[in-house]
């Protein structure tokens, strides 16, 4: 039975992640790194395309779970008729191969317990051969390999294509297993020890949660969307994903559903400013570095998103063995939006690299050449229509986000020559373009008889990206503008105290069909706008109303349904953890840098 979107808790390595039920069952998992073939896709299929549960015999969910402290680590505990039993799963951050740990441990009286491995590559589509070696399980197929042994040993048989395992826990038993990845062509890797990985991880964690800086009354809620974030982090290249899943839908039962598990720039600002915010400079600059390395080049060419290593090309399949979650096909991997033109994300690099500049981040000498070669393409585009920040796949239309981010783009390069005269360009030129760029869009982008800018020129739809216009300086807060916008958004995007980020089941403007829930980082927005406007008390109430669509363990997906009550899309979104940080230093006094 399919498990809902918010019943999954996050382990990682920082190099992929899997997806652990309440039920105690590793529904998700990509071997070596996030944009991995799956090699359990219950999540978007069913047993059958992979999993791996251990829980007590019989039992349904857990009884309670919690990360251990500031940690990666998760604690899932079954109270049973016989006993009580504890599993903790986590993750090492590798040496050399993934490792996927969980030590079970009594803590009274007795329980029986089962674990059931049915390894699936190929996102779930192909079987493995398994056989003994050393006392270890391993399977086969192709180029994968796994390796699965428990200590101490205990009762393994093979049973309907998977591996089987039974055994009892009681008052201070543990028992530990590990499974291990690695190349089928290459020797197995050295065995880790289960327990010294664990105090070691643990140990991880709570030096780099340590560093955190933000001091105030939503520090848990703060800390755990950083650990998400960190845990969202390719920490050989610096690149963070948007999510470490694909085709979670959006609209259950429906056709929206999407990979995510590559690096967006629309992403890059907010991240950046949120990471020096809070004390993370080294992150800040792994990802600075990343986002030079993957833009270089001829800036006509620069994409929306790039792979974990700054790869271009990611073309859109569909998986047509996989029966999507919760009935939602198609199944998607790779995704097609990386070919559409989208003029915002100029704007985010060069926005980003300012950020870099002022954070005090080690300068990168070809910094600045690399945002004059985009300035220089933008200023010969940006009256030309695009696809928007949420990559409509509808007709181009001339997105009022997307010209404000043109605007953002020149007034940054203008700052930076103001602040730095050693450097070389025309401020004169990029003062024009800016002055140009904001004319236009008032004149065009904004509705004068509905007192707010709208989604496009000559539109009627709305779009909650505009509620960033006072964040990035294109006008003041107390604008008559921005208060009405502020105002029309509520009451026309509004779904409770929650926002939609746009009417798209008004006007079909994605060329999709089927509706949206509330997006959550666009909540956070509104709660932004609402405290820059001057009404605090109503954007701490709607910032503390979101913080209660986290799931137990602190998790946000990309949006929420407010009917069903359910978390929709991608999970966790690092996009909705961003917009989570970035309000609370807001609101304590702590405004995010930028």
């Amino acid at each position: 039975m399919t498990q809902r979107i918010e019943d999954y808790a996050l382990i990682g390595d920082l190099q992929t992640a899997a997806l652990v039920g309440r039920n105690g069952s590793i529904d998700w998992l990509c071997l070596p790194r996030f944009d991995s073939a799956a090699c359990f896709a219950a999540l978007l299929g069913d047993e059958e395309n992979g999993h791996w549960r251990i829980a007590p015999e019989g039992a349904g969910a857990c009884t309670r779970r919690r990360y251990v402290g500031a940690s990666l680590v998760l604690e899932s505990v079954w109270e049973t008729r016989t006993g009580t039993v504890r599993i903790l799963d986590f993750m090492p951050q590798r040496d050399e191969a993934p490792d996927v740990v969980r030590i079970i441990e009594g803590l009274s009286g007795t329980v029986d317990m089962r674990s059931t491995l049915r390894l699936r590559f190929d996102y779930g589509s192909v079987v493995p051969w398994v056989r003994r070696a050393d006392g270890h399980r391993i399977a086969i197929a192709g180029p994968d390999s796994v390796w699965l042994r428990s200590e101490p040993p205990v009762k393994t048989w093979g049973q309907h294509f998977s591996t089987c395992s039974s055994f009892t826990v009681g008052e201070g038993d543990k028992v530990a297993f590990v499974l291990t990845w690695h190349p089928s062509h290459k020797p197995r890797p050295d065995l880790i020890d289960p327990y010294q990985s664990l105090e070691h991880c643990l140990q991880d964690w709570e030096t780099w949660s340590s560093k955190c800086r933000y001091q105030g009354p939503y520090r848990d809620a703060v800390l755990r969307s950083l650990i998400t974030l960190k845990a969202l982090t390719y920490a050989p290249t610096g690149g963070i994903v948007a999510a470490p899943t694909t085709s979670l839908p959006e609209d259950i039962g429906g056709v929206r559903n999407w990979d995510y598990r590559f690096c967006w720039l629309r992403d890059s600002t907010l991240t950046l400013s949120a990471l020096v915010s809070v004390g993370y400079l080294d992150e800040a600059a792994a990802w600075r570095d990343w986002l030079l390395r993957a833009v270089a080049g001829d800036p006509a060419d620069l994409q929306i998103m790039y792979g974990l290593a700054g790869e271009r090309r990611l073309a859109e399949l569909e998986l047509g063995w996989l029966g999507g979650h919760a009935g939602s096909v198609p199944v998607r991997i790779g995704n097609d939006a990386v070919c559409q033109l989208q003029l915002d994300v100029y704007g985010e690099v060069i926005d980003s690299l300012f950020l870099a500049r002022q954070a005090g981040l080690a300068p990168e000498r070809h910094a600045w050449n690399i945002q004059l070669s985009l300035l220089g393409f933008l200023e010969a585009k940006w009256r030309e229509p695009d696809q928007g920040l949420w990559e409509v796949r509808g007709p181009r239309r001339h997105f009022v986000h997307s010209k404000v981010m043109a605007w953002v783009a020149a007034d940054r390069a203008v700052r930076t020559l103001e602040s730095d005269p050693s450097l070389r360009g025309d401020v004169a030129r990029w003062r024009a373009m800016r002055d140009e760029v904001h004319r236009e869009v008032c004149e065009k982008g904004f509705d004068p008889v509905r007192g707010t800018f709208t989604q496009s020129y000559g539109s009627a739809e709305l779009d909650a990206a505009v509620l960033l216009i006072p964040r990035v300086g294109f006008l003041p807060p107390d604008d008559p503008r921005v208060v009405g916008t502020v105002e029309a958004i509520r009451r026309e995007l509004g779904s409770g105290p929650l926002v939609r980020r746009y009417t798209a089941e008004a006007t079909r403007i994605d060329g999709l069909p089927g509706r949206e829930g509330a997006f959550l980082v666009c909540s956070f927005w509104l709660a932004d706008a609402l405290r820059m406007t001057g009404r605090e008390k109503e954007a701490r109430e709607l910032f503390e109303r979101l913080l209660t669509l986290c799931n137990d363990v602190g998790l946000l997906s990309e949006e929420y349904d407010p009917s069903s009550g359910q978390h929709l899309g991608n999970f966790p979104q690092a996009f909705s953890h961003i917009g989570l940080v970035t309000t609370a230093l807001a609101l304590t006094g702590q405004e995010a840098a930028g």
